[in-house]
């Protein structure tokens, strides 16, 4: 696989502090109280969650752009994010992307999702890799 990349970012983590190259992002980290953390901070379970529905989101506007299909202002993607221990060793993570289209006809949203999934940069990177479920409501 090939990728002509357009576009790079970074972002370092040390000593709890995450923080990106432009300085754009700059947050404390910290384990959630559901792993014995102490909550108080972002977690790469949040992080994930917030990139995966901004990039779903974004493919999803692409999408309906090429279709020549108005989205609706109130149109959104929730990323639900969940972490464990697998059955095979080491942790995994799980997704379930609920995108909310009021007001568009649900087989035609449902093509945008399916055509916005195909093209999501977070989608082909996680497809196969770990289970993310598609909701309309």
């Amino acid at each position: 696989m090939s990728v002509d990349v357009k576009f790079r970012t970074s972002a370092t983590t040390a000593a709890g502090k995450i923080h990106t190259e432009d300085g754009h992002l700059d947050l404390s980290l910290a384990a959630p109280k559901a792993l014995g953390g102490p909550g108080d901070g972002t977690n790469p379970e949040q992080l994930f969650a917030a990139g995966y529905s901004a990039c779903f989101f974004s493919s999803l506007k692409f999408a309906a752009q090429q279709g020549k299909v108005h989205l609706p202002a109130d149109a959104s993607v929730t990323a639900d994010i969940g972490v464990g221990p697998r059955s095979e060793g080491g942790w995994g993570l799980v997704a379930n992307l609920t995108v909310k289209l009021p007001g568009i006809d649900p087989e035609q949203a449902r093509q945008l999702i399916d055509t916005a999934h195909q093209i999501c940069p977070y989608s082909n990177s996680t497809r196969n890799n770990i289970e993310v479920s598609l909701q309309l409501v």
